[in-house]
């Protein structure tokens, strides 16, 4: 198995589940199809080199990375929504 393999795809699973995670609840289903089509070019290239092991490796690391950040911090801090930002400085 290739570490440096397993840390890049990691590192993209864990971003696509971060964002999914962060994304404000109007936006999700957007999102989700978004990434579903990133997800699918990721699966056609796990297939065409030979990735297997490594994929299914970053999936669970990424998925117990982000089970762990939503523990410790997402869960006491949800994603706001884009009606409540306030830009300073506006007379508005």
């Amino acid at each position: 198995m290739d570490a440096g393999i397993t840390l890049l795809f990691t590192l993209i699973f864990s971003a696509i589940l971060f964002i999914i995670q962060r994304t404000e609840r109007r936006r999700r289903l957007l999102v989700i199809i978004i990434f579903l089509i990133v997800a699918e070019l990721l699966r056609w290239f796990v297939w065409s080199r030979g990735y297997h092991a490594e994929a299914w490796a970053a999936l669970i690391l990424a998925l117990i990375l982000n089970f762990g950040f939503w523990v410790l911090i997402g869960r006491y801090n949800p994603p706001g929504s884009s009606s409540d930002i306030q830009v300073i400085g506006m007379d508005d």
